[in-house]
């Protein structure tokens, strides 16, 4: 729920799934989010007031959030992992493929589709599970899950084959710079994996191990995806999604840009 200027990061990042064509998102939370099942809800009250004041604008803000899709929402009862959180999706999921967003990145990509929908598309070219990957500093690998490539897929542009997945590798033992961040489009087939799966790094269920499973019986297929991709959960990468939104709106864009500048002057 932390803002991004003054809208929660959680609502770019179901905008993305919305304008990628999901129409049923389930949010997994835990026992302390329920600010979040209230921003998503409708409030009559508030709309009756803002109406009654004329506020014709913050009116149909408010009802827009609250139309944006069918948001339903399950509490993962102990922090065991992503693996055991997309797990507790099992049932509203049933036999079907499904995305999955992680609420700590945002992606940007104003002149093309939304980095979900451009796992869509892979998915619905080869019928197979797909994870978003970009190519990050070599520094940088020990924090994500890291593709080992196949060796078929030098020439494939930006979708590659999955060989290996490694979670947060050595520096020196990381098999490409391709890292998994924040998108996945899986089969239905993970969820058995994910209920048989062993606690991998740091005690939990590791959606990495549960794929690598997956790659035994399955293809999987990584995407390189098109956009600028925001780390809100680190606090440099929320502090630039902040700037460089806030210079995107009209109402604080020549005040922050008077700012940087006069910040940059001092510096």
């Amino acid at each position: 729920m932390l803002p991004i200027v003054d809208i929660p990061t959680v609502q770019y990042i179901i905008k993305e799934a919305v304008d990628s064509g999901i129409e049923e998102i389930l949010i997994i939370t835990n026992s302390n989010k329920h600010c979040m099942e209230n921003h998503f809800d409708r409030s009559y009250e508030l709309e009756e007031r803002l109406k009654a004041s004329g506020k014709t604008e913050e009116y149909e803000n408010i009802c827009d959030i609250a139309n944006m899709a069918n948001i339903y929402y399950v509490r993962q009862k102990e922090p065991k992992g992503l693996g055991h959180a997309i797990l507790c999706a099992k049932s509203f999921v049933g036999d079907q493929p499904f995305a999955v967003l992680l609420g700590d990145d945002i992606v940007v990509n104003e002149d093309g589709a939304p980095a979900l929908k451009q796992l869509i598309d892979v998915y619905n070219t080869c019928g197979a599970s797909v994870v978003g990957v970009q190519t990050v500093p070599h520094e940088m690998v020990c924090k994500y899950g890291i593709i080992d490539p196949h060796k078929s897929s030098k020439n494939t542009g930006r979708r590659v084959k999955v060989e290996d997945m490694v979670e947060k590798p050595p520096i020196d033992e990381a098999p490409s710079d391709m890292a998994i961040l924040g998108r996945y489009v899986l089969t239905p087939e993970i969820f058995e994996i994910l209920e048989n799966q062993e606690p991998g790094k740091g005690g939990e269920i590791q959606l990495t191990d549960a794929i690598k499973t997956l790659l035994i019986s399955q293809a999987v297929y990584a995407y390189d995806f098109e956009g600028i991709r925001y780390d809100v959960g680190d606090k440099f990468g929320f502090i630039k999604a902040t700037i460089d939104f806030a210079l995107k709106r009209d109402e604080v864009n020549e005040q922050l840009k008077n700012y940087i500048k006069e910040l940059a002057e001092k510096i």
